[in-house]
């Protein structure tokens, strides 16, 4: 694999452009409900909102459904690697069927808008499959095949699948679903215009006074005044319950290319070894003949490793399994877990009514978005729901139950904190062309990247969401804190939150 195809664009965004652009919003206006953040999670929400006649504003910092739902491996499942058998053991078998009924709702909820809205998403139904090789861990596959179906899943523990090798074992979930999300969003977002909603891109949100109503404002000096707001921005851009300290951002990487109909396994598969591999295939769109193969995995911290090394083993990874198979598309995505299992959806804090967060969907943002949207949209119409205990933020029991991840967590971003600013850093000059670094000039630690003509570009090396030393990812050209995952453009410009703020530049 080249460099070009390391940084391109995904499979998604490549075949579903975007539509008509969205203005950013000038001057201030009002709405029933603002929505910040237009990912699945923000759409379905806004979407939920208009169907109930309320006038829904959608902020977004860049493009519609382009941001972590335009690179995911677009898997609809409720079968979430190895989530019921330890939700059962650590928060009780009810746990376990809410969190199922939940995701289950979902899908079917996102089958039923694909086919009222007539959405051309490339739907396909699968069975979803969880599996390991190594025989030692067979028997865990097991307890979560057993969890699933006291759950209410249509759940089995099977040895045979698909997959052109054989597993020691899996938990398969009859009945799942695969699609083009971005197609799917699109659909979505122009029928919520039809509805009167309406959605401004390229507007970042910079500011939140609670009250009655609300206001949001932006960078540009814009503001919504709304009765609700919903903050859904994959890790929340505001954090007044210290949410960030109960969120774990993790990046993996993608590789795409065709591959001969007779090797699709039929399925969609995930594995928590080596280092997680997702396979799964989509339509081409052709005479029949070829898929196309998605192979996910390498999870690693932002900011930490060589991208290029891993996005190797991913397509060495393929090419062994799938001969044949020649990488057309390769990305990375970010995911966010929550420490304590399950997605945090409802009142941001403890002390509002009005304010409302979608976050921490641990890589299952696509049926977690869909729930979400239903969730909020019961919680702002006063309705009940089963499960609002279960995805509450406000949870406290289950960050204590388990206080390890938690504290892991701290200590890991205490280790880059102290730790990147004790490492020694070379000079300016020592910089070739085409790579970046956190170099020494002048006395100070500058993120510095030089480009193939040699210029150097030079930003501050200090995170403008809470201080620490952000890294250099050279296979996607961007700047990542390892703390909390926000990522830079090699001129400072923000990619991805939580910060809102880009790098200052500076001279050298």
């Amino acid at each position: 694999m080249t460099d070009t195809t390391h940084t391109g664009d995904s499979y998604w965004l490549r075949t579903a452009p975007g539509g008509p652009a969205r203005p950013a919003l000038e001057g201030d206006t009002d709405a029933d409900a603002v929505v910040i953040g237009a990912g699945m999670a923000g759409l379905s929400t806004a979407w939920e909102l208009a169907r109930t006649g309320r006038r829904v504003v959608v902020l977004d910092a860049g493009r519609i459904a382009a941001g972590v739902t335009g690179r995911t491996s677009a898997k609809l499942t409720v079968l979430h690697t190895l989530i019921y058998d330890r939700l059962r053991r650590t928060r009780g078998p009810e746990a376990a069927r809410l969190y199922a009924r939940s995701q289950t709702e979902a899908v079917e909820r996102a089958a039923a808008i694909a086919g009222e809205l007539g959405v051309d998403c490339d739907w396909e139904t699968r069975d979803a499959y969880t599996y390991v090789r190594d025989p030692a861990r067979a028997d865990a596959l097991r307890a979560e095949a057993e969890a699933a179906r006291e759950a209410g899943l249509p759940a089995s523990f099977v040895t045979e699948t698909g997959l052109p090798f054989p597993v020691a074992g899996a938990v398969r979930v009859t009945g799942q679903a695969q699609f083009h999300p971005r197609a799917y969003l699109l659909a979505l977002a122009a029928d919520l215009e039809s509805r009167g909603g309406r959605i401004h891109e390229h507007t970042t949100v910079n500011g939140l006074t609670e009250g009655a109503p609300c206001r949001v404002s932006t960078t540009d000096g814009a503001t919504v005044t709304a009765r609700d707001v919903v903050v859904a921005t994959h890790y929340p851009v505001f954090d007044r319950a210290l949410l960030f300290t109960r969120l774990v951002p993790r990046r993996e990487l993608v590789v795409a290319g065709p591959v001969a109909a007779d090797l699709d396994p039929r399925g969609m598969y995930i594995t928590p070894e080596e280092n997680t591999r997702s396979v799964r295939t989509a339509p081409l769109g052709d005479d029949g003949s070829r898929r196309l193969l998605l192979v996910t995995g390498e999870h690693f911290t932002p900011g930490t490793g060589d991208t290029r090394e891993r996005f190797d083993r991913l397509t060495a990874w393929a090419a062994r399994h799938f001969p044949g198979v020649s990488p057309a598309y390769a990305w990375a995505t970010q995911d966010i877990d929550p420490t304590d299992t399950v997605a945090m959806v409802g009142p941001l804090h403890p002390g509002t009514r009005r304010v409302h967060v979608a976050t921490g969907f641990g890589g299952w943002g696509l049926s977690g978005g869909v729930m979400a949207g239903l969730l909020l949209t019961r919680q702002i119409e006063g309705e009940e729901c089963a499960w609002s205990g279960l995805y509450d933020p406000r949870r406290l029991a289950t960050a204590v139950r388990e206080a390890p991840a938690l504290l892991r967590k701290q200590a890991d971003i205490a280790r880059h904190f102290v730790g990147d600013r004790l490492r020694p850093v070379p000079p300016l000059e020592a910089l070739p062309p085409g790579e970046g670094a956190v170099v020494r000039a002048g006395g100070d630690r500058l993120a510095v990247y030089r480009d193939e003509d040699g210029t150097a570009h030079a930003v501050s090396a200090r995170c403008t969401h809470l201080g620490c030393l952000v890294a250099f990812n050279a296979a996607e050209k961007a700047w990542e804190c390892p703390c909390h995952g926000s990522r830079f453009g090699v001129d400072g410009e923000v990619i991805e939150g939580p910060a809102t703020a880009p790098l200052e530049r500076r001279d050298i």
